[in-house]
C-alpha cells in the first residue's frame, strides 16, 4: 500500500514538473534555492508572498531568506523557467529537518492570507504538517485555478470543508487528511462539489467527518473517471451501500481505502468488478454479509477485509488471484474450511485469517505458499493434524495456530523454516514429542507451546541452538523437562513460562541463573527446593514472578528488590516464616504456605504501592494492620482462613474484593468498607465472631455482588435494605448467625440471585411466595456473569466460595456461577411450601429441613428438573410423596425422613438408587423399598394388608369352588392325556414341547439371575 501510494507520488511530481517546462526537482529547488533560473520573479508574486509571509507565525524564522528583489531564490518557492512566475510554494514540514520535537516540526501558524489569489500560475500548493489551529480552510483557495496539486493534510484547520475547492477544475491531487489527534475537528456538509475536479487523480479525506455526506458520497466519488486512489479511512461514514450503480465510471481506480467506518451493510458486488484494482482495504467498517466474487480482481495485490462481521464460506475464488500478496479476513465469523485453491497464491506474503470459526484441516497446499512471510490461523475451529508441507515455507517469519483444534504431532519438517521468528500452536490438541529439529530455528525468537498434549522429553538439545530466544511457554502434564543444572544455554531469555510440567531435577533450574528474566511463570513443576539467592540478585527489573504449587520452602528475604509493579505470586508452596517487605510491589500472592506471626504493622508504608494482596490460608496471627487502610491503591484483599484477632480496622477506601473469612475476628462491621464514592463487589466475613445487628452502612454497597456473612453473631432482623439498594447480588449468605424475624419480601428483589442462604437462625413465619421472582433460579441456562473489577484482578479468584448443598461444606471455584441453591433450613419457619416453588427451575439445591412447615410437598416439584439436592427432613409434611418427583432425574441427594409422609415410595428413575431406609426414616405412614415396611398390591395403593371375608360368605363359595374345582382338573386330564394314550403323533409333540419349556426356562432363569448380580455388583460400586 505505501509503495503504491510513494510510487503514484514520483510520477505525478514528474508530470508536474513536465507541465512547468521541465524545470529541475523540488528537493534540488528547496535545498540551493533557483541557482539555474535566468529570470526574475514577478513584482506582484513577491508582493504576494511578502504579505502571506506577515499573516503566518513563525517562530523559528524559517523564512528568513524571503528578503530581496527576487522571490524565485527564496527557500520553498519555485518559478517557471520561462515566464518567471510563481508555480510552486512548498511549506510542508518546514520544521522536519530542525531536529525539533513533535511539536515544534509543525511550527508555521497563524492566519493565510488572502495574496495567495495573486499568484494567479500556481499549480502546486503544500501546507501540510503545520500549526493552523482554530482556522478553516480558506474558501479564496477555490479560486486558484490553474492548481494541480493541493495538500493541506495535518495542519490542524478545523470547520467545514469550503465547496468553493470545486473550482480547481485542473486538480489532479486533493490531500486534505487528519491524523488521530485532530479525528474530525473538520468536517464535510457535502461532497458535490468533487464533481468539478473531473481530472482528479488523487483523494485522500481520511479521518474527516463525512457523516452528513453519506447519502451521496458514491455519486460524486463515481463522477471522477480518472481517479487512481481513494482514501476514506475514518470518516464516520455510516448506512448502506448502493448494492448497484447504473454505471460504474471508476475504470482507472488502484487503491481504494474505506476502512474503519460503520456500513452496517452488504459489501456490493460491484466494488469487486473494478478489475484495475491494487489495493482494497474494508477493514473494520461492520460489514456484513458474505464476501463477494473476486475472481475478476485479476490484478488485486492487497484485501483487507479483517474485523467485519462477514459471514459465509472462505471464497474459493480467491485462489484465482494470483498476484495477491495479502490477505487479511481476520475477526469475522467466517465459516468452512480453507480451501486448496490458496496454495495456488503463490505471491503471497501475509495470510491472516484469526478469529474466525474455520474449522476444517489445513490443506497439503498451504506449502506451495512458498514467499509466505506471515501465517495467522489463530482463535478459529482448525482441527487435523499440521500437513508436513507447512516445512516448505521457507520464507516465514511468523506463524501464528493458537487457540484451535488441531492435533497430532508437530511434523519434524518445521525445521526447515529457517527465518522463523515467531511460532505460537498453543491451546490446541497436538501430541507427541516435540521434535528436536525445532532446535533448527536459530532465528526464532517466540515459542509459545502452552496448553497441548505434549509428550516425551525437552533437552538441552531442543534448545541449545536457539541463540535469539527470547520468550519460553510450555506446558502438558506429561511433558518432561530434563535439563542438566550444569547447563549454560546460549540464549537469553526475557520471558519464560513453563508449568504444570515435570522438572526431572527438583532443585531449582540453576540453568536461570544466566538469564535476566522480567517475566517467569515456574508453576506446577515440581521444584522442592529454596529459592537460590542468585536468582533475586539476577532478576532486578522483574515484573512478574509465578513459583506458585510446587514445594518450595523456607524463608523469603528481606532483600531492597526493585521490582516495579511486580505481579508475585507464590501460593501453595512450603514457605515460612513472617511476611516479606518488597516495595513496588503491585501484586502480592502468598496464600496456602506456612507463614506464620503477625502481618507486619508497617506493611501498608513499605509497602506504598500495593494493588492486590492475598495473604489466605496461612498461620498468621495478631490484628490486621491499621496500616493497610492507608493503601490509596488497594482494590483487592484476601486474608482468609487465618488466626487473624481483634477487630476489623477503620478507615478503609477503594477495596472491591475483601475477604477476612475463617479468622477470629470480632466487634462489628466498620462503615468505612462501604462508601458512596466506591462500593466493593465482593465482601466475605464469614466464620469469625462478628456481632451486632446490620447497619445501615451496608446500604451503600450497591455494586455488591457478593455478600457473605456466615457463621458470626449477627442479630436482628434481616434488614429489608438487602433487597431494596443491594439489587447486584447474586450470592447472599447470612447463614448460622442469631437473625431474628420473618425473611424479608424485598429479597424477591434480587432477580440475580444465585444462592441464598439464612439457614441456622432464628426466623420464624412462612416462605415468602414470591421467590419465584428470583429469575436467575427460574431461567433454565442463566450464568452468573463475573464483576469487571475481579476479571481485572489477577490474584483474585471470582468464584471461590464454600457452600453446603449437599449437608458437607464444598469449596466452589470455577463452577460457582452453575451453582443455584436456597438453604433456609435450622429456622422456625412454619406454613406450607409454596406452590411457586414449582417454577424455580434452575435451583439445583434445596434445604428447607429442620423447621415447623406442615402441609403436602406440593405436586409440581417435578416441574425443578435441575435439582440435584433436596432435603425436607424434620418438619411436619404429610400426605404422599409426589410421583412428579421422579422426573428430577439429575436428583443425588434426597431426605424426607422424620415428617408424616405416607403412602408408598415412588420406584422410578433417580428413587431406585435411594436406598438408604435414613432417608424416608420417621414417616410412620410410609411403605416400599428401602424401608422394611411392603405396600399392599391394591389398587388404591394402601399399605395395610386387606383382612378376609366373614364367615356368611364362605359356605357355599367354598361348597361350588370345590365342586367346579375337581371337575375341571377331571376335564382337563383325560382332555390331554387321554389324547396322548390314544393318538402316537400327538405324544411326540407333546414331548418335544415340554423338552422346549424346559430348555427356555433354564435360559430365562439364567439371565435374570447374571442381571441380578449385575445389579447387586453396581450397588456395592456405588455404596
Amino acid at each position: 500500500m505505501a509503495s503504491i501510494k510513494t510510487s503514484f507520488r514520483l510520477l505525478l511530481a514528474v508530470f508536474l514538473l513536465l507541465l512547468t517546462d521541465s524545470v529541475p526537482s523540488r528537493a534540488t529547488l528547496a535545498n540551493s534555492g533557483a541557482k539555474n533560473l535566468t529570470l526574475a520573479c514577478f513584482e506582484e508574486d513577491r508582493k504576494a508572498l511578502l504579505e502571506f509571509k506577515r499573516s503566518l507565525d513563525d517562530p523559528l524564522h524559517l523564512l528568513s531568506s524571503w528578503i530581496g528583489e527576487d522571490c524565485c531564490k527564496w527557500t520553498r518557492v519555485r518559478c517557471s523557467n520561462q515566464t518567471g512566475h510563481v508555480v510552486e510554494l512548498d511549506l510542508s514540514n518546514v520544521c522536519g529537518a530542525t531536529g525539533a520535537s513533535r511539536e515544534e516540526r509543525s511550527c508555521l501558524g497563524g492566519e493565510l492570507s488572502p495574496s495567495l489569489v495573486n499568484l494567479t500560475h500556481l499549480n502546486y500548493l503544500n501546507l501540510s504538517g503545520n500549526t493552523f489551529h482554530g482556522i478553516p480552510i480558506p474558501s479564496f483557495i477555490g479560486s486558484l485555478e490553474k492548481l494541480r496539486y493541493l495538500d493541506l493534510s495535518l495542519s490542524g484547520f478545523v470547520g467545514m470543508v469550503p465547496p468553493h475547492l470545486g473550482n480547481l477544475s485542473k486538480l489532479l491531487h486533493l490531500d486534505l487528511h487528519l491524523d488521530l489527534s485532530t479525528y474530525s475537528d473538520i468536517w464535510v456538509s457535502d461532497l458535490k462539489w468533487l464533481s468539478g475536479l473531473s481530472s482528479l487523480q488523487y483523494l485522500d479525506l481520511d479521518r474527516l467527518n463525512l457523516s452528513q455526506a453519506t447519502d451521496h458520497w458514491v455519486h460524486a466519488i463515481n463522477m471522477l473517471p480518472s481517479l487512481f486512489e481513494l482514501h476514506f479511512s475514518s470518516c464516520k461514514l455510516h448506512g448502506s451501500l448502493p448494492q448497484s450503480l447504473p454505471h460504474v465510471n471508476l475504470t482507472s481506480l488502484l487503491v481504494i481505502d474505506l476502512s474503519s467506518n460503520n456500513f452496517q451493510s452488504s459489501l456490493p458486488q460491484w466494488l469487486f468488478n473494478i478489475s484495475t484494482l491494487v489495493t482494497a482495504e474494508f477493514d473494520f467498517s461492520e460489514f456484513t454479509g458474505s464476501i463477494p466474487e473476486v475472481s475478476l480482481l485479476k490484478d488485486l495485490e492487497t484485501l483487507e477485509l479483517s474485523r467485519n462481521s462477514l459471514s459465509g464460506p472462505f471464497p474459493i475464488s480467491i485462489g484465482n488471484l494470483l498476484h495477491l500478496q495479502a490477505l487479511h479476513l481476520s475477526e469475522n465469523p467466517i465459516s468452512g474450511s480453507v480451501p486448496t485453491s490458496i496454495g495456488n497464491l503463490l505471491q503471497l506474503r501475509t495470510l491472516s485469517l484469526s478469529q474466525n470459526s474455520i474449522s476444517g484441516p489445513l490443506p497439503a497446499s498451504i506449502g506451495n505458499l512458498f514467499h509466505l512471510e506471515t501465517l495467522d490461523l489463530s482463535q478459529n475451529s482448525i482441527s487435523g493434524p499440521l500437513p508436513a508441507s507447512i516445512g516448505n515455507l521457507f520464507h516465514l517469519e511468523t506463524l501464528d495456530l493458537s487457540q484451535n483444534s488441531i492435533s497430532g504431532p508437530l511434523p519434524t519438517s518445521v525445521g526447515n523454516l529457517s527465518h522463523l521468528t515467531m511460532l505460537d500452536l498453543s491451546f490446541n490438541m497436538m501430541n507427541g514429542s516435540i521434535p528436536k529439529s525445532i532446535g533448527q530455528l536459530t532465528e526464532l525468537a517466540f515459542l509459545n507451546l502452552l496448553s497441548n498434549q505434549w509428550e516425551g522429553v525437552i533437552s538441552e538439545s531442543h534448545l541449545q541452538n536457539l541463540t535469539r530466544l527470547l520468550d519460553l511457554r510450555l506446558s502438558s502434564k506429561s511433558l518432561v523437562f530434563n535439563i542438566s543444572q550444569e547447563w549454560i544455554p546460549f540464549f537469553n531469555l526475557s520471558l519464560i513460562t513453563i508449568r504444570d510440567c515435570q522438572f526431572v531435577s527438583p532443585a531449582f533450574p540453576a540453568w536461570l541463573r544466566s538469564q535476566f528474566i522480567v517475566y517467569i511463570v515456574l508453576s506446577n513443576v515440581g521444584i522442592s527446593d529454596t529459592i537460590p539467592e542468585w536468582f533475586w540478585r539476577n532478576s532486578p527489573h522483574l515484573s512478574w514472578l509465578d513459583l506458585s504449587n510446587n514445594q518450595l520452602r523456607g524463608k523469603l528475604p528481606y532483600v531492597e528488590l526493585d521490582l516495579s509493579g511486580v505481579y508475585v505470586n507464590l501460593e501453595n508452596n512450603y514457605l515460612e516464616g513472617s511476611i516479606p517487605l518488597w516495595p513496588n510491589v503491585l501484586y502480592l500472592k502468598l496464600g496456602s504456605n506456612r507463614f506464620s506471626g503477625p502481618i507486619p504493622l508497617n506493611i501498608g508504608q513499605e509497602m506504598s504501592t500495593l494493588g492486590s494482596l492475598d495473604l489466605s490460608r496461612n498461620n498468621l496471627s495478631g490484628s490486621i494492620p491499621h496500616s493497610l487502610t492507608k493503601l490509596k491503591s488497594l482494590s483487592s484483599i484476601d486474608l482468609s482462613r487465618n488466626c487473624l484477632s481483634g477487630s476489623i480496622p477503620k478507615d478503609w477506601e477503594g477495596l472491591l474484593t475483601i475477604d477476612f473469612s475463617n479468622n477470629n475476628l470480632s466487634g462489628q462491621i466498620p462503615p468505612s468498607l462501604c462508601s458512596q464514592q466506591i462500593s466493593p463487589s465482593w465482601l466475605r466475613l464469614s466464620n469469625n465472631n462478628l456481632s451486632g445487628e446490620l447497619g445501615p452502612s451496608l446500604q451503600n454497597c450497591q455494586n455488591l455482588f457478593t455478600l457473605d456473612l456466615g457463621g458470626n453473631k449477627f442479630s436482628g432482623a434481616i434488614p429489608q435494605w438487602i433487597g431494596e439498594d443491594l439489587r447486584s447480588l447474586q450470592f447472599l449468605l447470612l447463614g448460622e448467625n442469631k437473625f431474628t424475624g420473618s425473611i424479608p419480601q424485598q429479597l424477591c428483589a434480587l432477580s440475580g440471585l444465585h444462592v441464598l442462604d439464612l439457614s441456622q437462625n432464628n426466623l420464624s413465619g412462612s416462605i415468602p411466595r414470591c421467590l419465584d421472582n428470583l429469575t436467575q433460579l427460574t431461567n433454565l441456562g442463566s450464568m452468573a456473569q463475573p464483576f469487571p473489577s475481579l476479571r481485572d484482578t489477577p490474584d483474585m479468584d471470582p468464584w471461590h466460595m464454600d457452600l453446603d448443598p449437599k449437608g458437607v461444606e464444598y469449596e466452589y471455584t470455577s463452577i460457582l456461577p452453575l451453582v443455584n441453591t436456597i438453604d433456609l433450613s435450622s429456622n422456625n419457619l412454619s406454613g406450607e411450601i409454596p406452590e411457586e416453588m414449582r417454577n424455580l427451575s434452575n435451583l439445583g439445591s434445596l434445604n428447607l429441613s429442620r423447621n415447623l412447615l406442615t402441609g403436602k410437598i406440593p405436586e409440581d416439584i417435578g416441574s425443578l428438573q435441575r435439582l440435584q439436592t433436596l432435603d425436607l427432613s424434620c418438619n411436619h409434611l404429610h400426605g404422599p410423596i409426589p410421583l412428579s418427583m421422579t422426573d428430577m432425574t439429575l436428583l443425588s441427594k434426597l431426605n424426607l425422613s422424620y415428617n408424616d409422609l405416607s403412602g408408598p415410595i415412588p420406584s422410578a428413575n433417580q428413587f431406585q438408587t435411594f436406598n438408604d431406609p435414613t432417608l424416608f426414616e420417621g414417616n410412620l405412614g410410609l411403605c416400599g423399598i428401602p424401608l422394611p415396611t411392603q405396600c399392599s398390591s391394591s389398587p388404591d395403593g394402601n399399605p395395610e394388608v386387606k383382612e378376609d371375608a366373614g364367615e356368611d360368605e364362605e359356605g357355599s363359595g367354598k361348597i361350588w369352588f370345590y365342586v367346579s374345582t375337581t371337575m375341571g382338573f377331571i376335564m382337563g386330564f383325560w382332555a390331554v392325556f387321554g389324547s396322548l394314550v390314544l393318538k402316537r403323533s400327538w405324544r411326540h409333540a407333546y414331548f418335544k414341547f415340554v423338552d422346549d419349556m424346559k430348555d427356555r426356562l433354564i435360559l430365562v432363569i439364567t439371565l435374570k439371575c447374571m442381571a441380578c448380580l449385575r445389579r447387586m455388583t453396581e450397588q456395592e460400586r456405588q455404596t
